[in-house]
């Protein structure tokens, strides 16, 4: 499990600079670039390299976070045991007399886990706020007298707690101002809601200015809108492909897209972790090869991709996989949930960040959760495309269509970002959001954790490992009025519970010194500072690159 080396590790697979597929020199590619991704001999993408950190963690660790996982089973066992003699008592836990000859919901794992493993740290989670999540905000605060299995408030609330768990990547979501009066003017001219789909009653103008003003964004052709962003995957995937159809979905993709894939009834087949090598196999069997048992060639192969992947903070490797899907005669389908507006020069997400033509990809698709302060997704691309999805989309057909005050405020967005309110002020909080992701990471390597992903990635894991550390880490913060999202299984692999911290334009360099020195603490008091790559004991923290924006 070590790594003398120094490369980086993805699930447990060790990648250094001479077995990344996407830095090799050698047959079919020129300077790290493959050739189907040159143009007269110069790589037509961004120059910056794709370099993601997937350190792996010293085997010891690896071994208590087994042990532990391991002992926390024996004890659930052991508990069950003397529920279910009558010896410990917890009417929650056991199921009621009327129930037991029923047919389970749910798997017995899952029933044992929730029960014995989950419940001992369940306050970490769902934890109430009662403000906006700017870069601060309040949390009620609640406490349980019958271990987690329920909460009661106390009345008392937690202020200014610095948030560093929001996809509030460029400080758009805040409490009212009063430069949000469009929003409402809009509120008392439409109302709150439209009570109507696409397909009936539901299609305001403000719906028609939004999506010309996504399209005019993206440089695409069309672009259409949906009031629910999971559902724009998960309801927008199955109108694409269908049975006799192939889906290659990377590995990691976002649980809105597996479901929508399931949903398709097409065949799917994971490829490991934007590992070129593995999706081009996958491709040429599927074309060698064509559908099992029948041979015949597929309909249609899609690809299924996101611009940043929100569990481990990469960014995916798009010219080699547009070159890869162009060679292959294959569809691109791309989930910029949470790479608009917070990645590329102008924020126009991981296509502008590569410096690559808008045609590259097939179907963008992308969220209003983050960057812009609001919700609801979007579908954009060719014309052709979106006029297809708007008859035959679930999620227009039979959804409700956005509310007009949830469309204004993302049109207010995507004017601030364009600098079509007649300032800067969009372009500012992108070069921020930038320089605090810059800053707040090589910071933290500093101090010796093992952070994941790509160094532009303003999603910034950091590493437990263990599940009683993911606990003390995420209380011990609050009680230091620090926010932070921690992670565990099932959502990530058993042993590779983290702290996602989500990096803001809003933040000042004040509050990410408050929060470093915070962690370099935690750090030390937990024994976090797993890094075989430490630069210094203590880096100083200064605030050379802060600048404030206007309200």
């Amino acid at each position: 499990m070590a790594n003398p080396g120094g490369g980086a590790v993805c699930n447990g697979t060790l990648h250094n600079h001479k077995t990344q597929p996407w830095l090799q020199s050698g047959t079919g590619t020129k300077n790290g670039i493959m050739k189907e991704a040159q143009q007269n001999g110069k790589p037509h993408f961004y120059e910056n390299l794709i370099v993601e950190s997937f350190e792996e963690a010293p085997l010891h660790v690896l071994v208590f976070t087994y042990m532990g996982y391991g002992i926390g089973t024996l004890f659930g066992y052991f508990r069950d045991f003397l529920r279910n003699w009558g010896i410990e008592k917890c009417n929650a836990a056991v199921e009621r007399e009327e129930q037991k000859d029923f047919v389970p919901l749910y798997q017995d794992f899952e029933n044992f886990y929730t029960r014995n493993l989950y419940m001992r740290i369940r306050d970490n989670w769902n934890r109430p706020i009662c403000s906006a999540p700017g870069p601060h905000f309040d949390v009620v605060e609640r406490v349980s007298d019958d271990y987690n299995w329920t909460f009661r408030f106390t009345g008392r609330i937690i202020k200014d707690v610095i948030n560093m768990g929001s996809y509030n990547f460029l400080g758009l979501a805040v409490k009212y101002n009063e430069s949000m009066k469009t929003i409402k003017d809009v509120l008392e001219t439409y109302g709150s809601g439209v009570a109507s789909t696409r397909h009936e009653m539901g299609t305001l103008d403000k719906h028609k200015e939004l999506e010309d003003l996504m399209a005019k964004f993206l440089n695409v052709e069309a672009a259409m809108v949906f009031g629910m962003g999971f559902a724009t995957n998960s309801m927008n995937i199955p109108a694409l492909v269908g049975k006799g159809c192939l889906i290659l979905s990377d590995e990691l993709n976002h649980t809105s897209i597996v479901l929508g894939a399931r949903l398709s009834g097409a065949t799917i087949r994971p490829f490991k972790h934007n590992n070129i090598e593995d999706l081009e196999k996958l491709l040429r069997e599927a074309i060698i090869y064509g559908q099992p048992r029948t041979r015949r060639a597929w309909k249609k192969i899609l690809i299924l991709v996101e611009g940043i992947y929100s569990m481990e903070g990469s960014i995916v490797n798009l010219p080699q996989i547009v070159a890869l899907k162009k060679k292959y005669k294959a569809y691109l389908y791309m989930d910029e949930a949470h790479s608009i507006g917070a990645l590329g020069p102008t924020g126009r997400g991981v296509r502008e960040y590569f410096g690559m033509n808008p045609d590259d990809v097939d179907v963008y698709m992308g969220t209003f959760t983050k960057s812009f302060g609001s919700s609801g997704g979007y579908i954009a691309g060719k014309k052709e495309l979106v006029d297809y999805l708007r008859v035959h989309s679930h999620s227009a057909v039979y959804a409700t269509s956005m509310s007009p005050p949830i469309a204004e405020q993302i049109i207010r967005s995507l004017k601030l970002i364009m600098g079509l309110d007649g300032t800067t002020q969009g372009l500012q909080r992108i070069q921020q959001l930038a320089k605090n992701t810059k800053y707040f990471r090589e910071k933290l390597k500093e101090l010796g954790f093992i952070i994941y992903g790509n160094d532009k990635s303003p999603v910034v894991p950091v590493l437990l490992y263990m599940p009683s550390k993911v606990a003390a880490f995420a209380r011990h913060m609050l009680e230091r009025k620090i926010g932070v999202v921690v992670v565990g299984f099932p959502a990530t692999p058993l042993a590779e519970a983290r702290a996602r911290f989500c990096i803001s334009a809003a933040h000042t360099q004040e509050m990410l010194d408050t929060v470093l020195e915070a962690l370099d603490e935690m750090g030390d008091l937990l024994h976090l500072k797993y890094s075989r790559h430490r630069k210094s004991a203590r880096p100083v923290l200064n605030d050379e690159m802060s600048f404030e924006l206007d309200n």
